[in-house]
């Protein structure tokens, strides 16, 4: 676990985001290899994940400018060739979802039901409703119907348009304990890494337009961290992946482009 005073200023800094805007059990390692940094091409990370290059993923399109902006601080799951069953599997999941998230189309139901706005002061194009119940089941065991986080749009008509989930799973949890939850071969699950907590005195180089520490920082490695003060984080927060069941396609239903809009 993240000592508390960092856990709270790393909080503190994804809040102020426009992207990772959710509160999560923060799980960290230190001291640990994270294989070849640059371009995350053939990358291992400290609980021995193989990484996919993010350069080669088709671009912004894909990522979306936020997205690709985490270059260096982000593992994706390679895709694995496509079995027999697995786009079925897929969307069975994806319609377990939808059925069972149908009456959060009304936002206070979820809040009714334990989900939490993280952060309901910072205007936001997607909102994440947090459940810390489904959180902390997730790491154990793959439920369709409880997912860890609700995903809204801010619309120009509704504050909260209900537009998909994100499930969760356990840092140490292997690809192949991911691909039972949602096959490797039809999405792709990710995890936050080379995470550089900035110390109390450089805590503004988390923003701007040339940021040095955080999710965004320029910062990726153990070496240029500690040159810089800062406390080294090689894997932060869960495995995670979202899905937006209103759209049509397996490729849109399963997205990482979170800058655009997944309602119709």
């Amino acid at each position: 676990m993240l000592a508390p005073c960092l856990y709270r200023a790393v909080i503190r800094t994804l809040s102020i985001g426009t992207v990772l805007l959710i509160v999560l059990p923060a799980y960290a390692w230190q001291d640990k290899s994270m294989g070849s940094m640059p371009g995350m091409s053939g990358m291992t990370t400290s609980t021995g994940h193989a990484c996919d290059d993010m350069a080669s993923m088709g671009g912004m399109s894909v990522m979306g400018d936020s997205m690709a902006a985490m270059t260096n601080h982000m593992c994706i799951t390679p895709l694995r060739p496509k079995l027999p069953g697995d786009e079925e599997k897929a969307k069975a999941v994806v319609a377990q979802v939808k059925a069972s998230t149908e009456k959060y189309k009304d936002y206070k139901k979820a809040l009714a039901d334990g989900y939490v706005i993280a952060n309901p002061k910072v205007k936001q194009p997607q909102y994440h409703f947090n459940n810390q119940a489904n959180i902390r089941l997730a790491d154990t065991q793959f439920d369709p119907t409880r997912p860890s986080s609700l995903l809204y749009r801010r619309t120009p008509y509704q504050q909260y348009k209900l537009e998909g989930v994100m499930f969760t799973d356990s840092t140490s949890a292997t690809e192949d304990e991911l691909n039972d939850r949602i096959p490797l071969s039809i999405a792709r699950w990710h995890e936050h890494t080379n995470f550089c907590g900035a110390p109390a005195d450089k805590v503004k180089e988390y923003h701007g337009d040339h940021p040095k520490f955080g999710m965004f920082g320029s910062i990726h490695t153990k070496e240029a961290c500690d040159a810089e003060g800062g406390t080294f984080f090689p894997v932060i927060f869960s495995w995670m992946i979202h899905v937006f069941p209103y759209e049509d396609s397996m490729k849109d239903i399963f997205s990482m482009n979170d800058d655009e809009a997944h309602v119709h």
